[in-house]
């Protein structure tokens, strides 16, 4: 009884380890970036600085999606995003900020409804999508506002 027991706990030992790698494995393919206060300050805009002037920071167009768990056309959008986050990989980058956990960004970006998705070129001002939009309108979108085609 003490070796069938020693060897469940192994089984099931084995089996929580694969299933961790696994999970951990889909979120370093994952192109959308979770991004947080900090990020947004180091990587995007800081707005903490007194800075009266928008300053884009990136290296690349980004795409910002403002968004809660709780949302309908949040969920309705993400893979529609994930999708263009692997698509255009080489020319964008795709940010997802959770409101709920990032109260104070959300505010400092004026965000009042969602999904809010803000688009950043590279120089200029950012452009905003708000509720669901298709596939189409974010390709478009991402072509002549972040890409300038």
């Amino acid at each position: 009884m003490k070796r069938f027991f020693t060897l469940m706990m192994m089984t099931v030992a084995l089996i929580a380890t694969s299933c961790a790698q696994s999970k951990s494995n889909d979120k370093q393919n994952d192109a959308v970036v979770v991004m947080n206060k900090q990020m947004f300050l180091d990587k995007v805009f800081d707005y903490t600085s007194g800075a009266t002037e928008w300053k884009y920071q990136g290296e690349k167009p980004c795409i910002i999606d403002f968004y809660a768990n709780w949302c309908g056309p949040c969920r309705m959008i993400a893979p529609i995003l994930k999708d263009l986050a692997k698509e255009y990989k080489d020319s964008i980058i795709v940010y997802k900020v959770d409101t709920d956990k990032e109260k104070e960004l959300s505010a400092a970006m004026g965000i009042r409804s969602l999904p809010t998705v803000v688009l950043i070129p590279q120089t200029g001002q950012p452009q905003i999508i708000v509720g669901a939009a298709e596939k189409d309108t974010f390709i478009r979108a991402i072509q002549e506002v972040l890409l300038k085609k």
